[in-house]
């Protein structure tokens, strides 16, 4: 078997529909500690705001949380929501966990605000938003840099940490950016696969070397479902079935526990929409897994993947990490 990319986790910290924040918050703890002691590289958190069921949107105070119970793991974000932040705030709080957890923060960087139109007005700072991120992320990159003679404005903590910062998208624009500034790119397959390929492809092909990267370094974010047998990853599907029907209805985002058959809970449109959404879900035991990842990098480059797992029990998800890690070759 070749050798895998890095794997990676992106953790929503869902909320099973009756449990407190409080509990979710400690089973992400736990599955962040799991994936560490199991060799996966990265654990990032996705800001999220208004959805009922989603409990990471205060994403950097999180971040800090899971790092606080981890020894060597990465934790960043994937990603902050630029737009909703001045750059200089996000300076700070970064550079405030890099200097607590010297190496191990990342800053992934969205455009898109992670929510609905009326409370991205509610969080959206005075300015332009998502059209003025390229000047943001350069910003960005200036605050967390040395310090310059004269330099005004200072990220104090943060001048000096050079947190790594990706470009996290969904379209090719994000990936054109990454590529012109020499940042390192993540594709949201996990929720938009469509174009995946091209955006990568663009990428690759239009990267500028950089004083952070000097050549390109591409993620992939896709969901999975392991389990101990195709049966059995097929039923535990049928929670994060019902979460994107919740979305695409408008309903509170509440894990809910799996169920024998999707038949009456959806119609068929609403079963081809859902099906279109996490049609890079892979899913099965070790074998099953290992042949849909052939596959896949077979039609594309990446140097890692990150994966997001909707398992409503917190056992099974752990358990579920044991059987992905055993797709990578030693």
């Amino acid at each position: 078997m070749p050798t895998r990319p890095d794997y990676s986790l992106l953790e929503l910290a869902s909320v099973r529909e009756g449990d407190s924040v409080g509990t979710t918050l400690a089973n992400s703890v736990a599955y962040a500690q799991h994936a560490e002691a199991l060799g996966f590289q990265r654990f990032w958190l996705a800001e999220h705001h208004n959805m009922e069921g989603i409990s990471s949107s205060a994403t950097s105070v999180l971040i800090g949380h899971i790092a606080g119970k981890t020894n060597q793991i990465r934790v960043g974000s994937g990603g902050v929501m630029l737009p909703n932040h001045p750059p200089l705030v996000i300076a700070e709080q970064f550079g405030t966990l890099e200097s607590l957890y010297p190496g191990r923060i990342d800053l992934g960087l969205g455009r898109a605000p992670g929510t609905d139109p009326v409370t991205a007005r509610a969080l959206r700072r005075d300015g332009l938003g998502a059209e003025q991120f390229p000047e943001d992320v350069a910003r960005l990159q200036e605050l967390l840099g040395p310090l310059h003679p004269g330099q005004a404005v200072k990220a104090i903590p943060g001048a000096g940490t050079k947190v790594p910062i990706w470009l996290l998208g969904s379209s090719l624009y994000s990936a054109q950016l990454a590529a012109m500034r020499g940042l390192p790119y993540a594709f949201a397959g996990h929720f938009a696969p469509r174009l995946y390929r091209e955006a990568l492809r663009v990428y690759r092909d239009n990267f500028q070397p950089s004083e952070q990267l000097d050549r390109p370094y591409a993620m992939l974010a896709v969901p999975a479902i392991p389990a101990d047998s195709m049966a059995e990853a097929k039923f535990l599907a049928t929670t994060s079935y019902q979460r994107i029907l919740s979305l695409f209805r408008g309903q509170p985002l509440w894990m809910r526990p799996p169920v024998e058959s999707m038949n009456g809970l959806w119609n068929a449109g609403e079963r081809a929409s859902v099906q279109d959404f996490l049609s890079l879900q892979m899913m099965g035991d070790a074998n099953d897994l290992n042949r849909q990842l052939d596959e896949l990098l077979a039609s594309v480059e990446v140097d890692e993947l990150m994966f997001t797992i909707d398992i409503y029990d917190p056992a099974q998800r752990r358990r579920a990490l044991d059987i992905l890690a055993q797709t990578r070759a030693e």
